[in-house]
């Protein structure tokens, strides 16, 4: 299954106006990266965030959202969110700006 159109065009219309973001179409899905790094992806209809370890036990607790694990090992620090958990421009924001806290503290690859 293809990566879901309309929430990539959503996230690119949200992150156009940002500094050092490109795109990447990566694991079957689409990145965008900050600096280098990964921020948000989409895999088939859930969106990735990058969130870092302090951040992803309180990341769970929200409505939708769930470990990222698409090759059978889960990744800390990292949440997909289902997408009742991003259909209001707030809600996809939201995970943008959380992503956005902890990747622009990342050094540049």
């Amino acid at each position: 299954m293809p990566f879901d159109e309309i929430l990539a065009e959503r996230l690119r219309e949200k992150l156009a106006h940002r500094k050092n973001v490109q795109e990447k179409n990566m694991f079957g899905g689409l990145g965008f990266l900050l600096k280098g790094n990964m921020l948000v992806g989409i895999w088939k209809e859930a969106l990735i965030v990058r969130l870092g370890i302090e951040e992803f036990e309180d990341a769970l607790m929200q409505p939708h959202a769930r470990v990222f694990n698409i090759t059978g090992k889960t990744m800390r620090g990292w949440v997909m969110v289902d997408p009742p958990g991003v259909i209001e421009d707030e809600q996809l924001d939201y995970w943008i700006q959380q992503a956005w806290k902890f990747v622009a503290k990342m050094p540049a690859k």
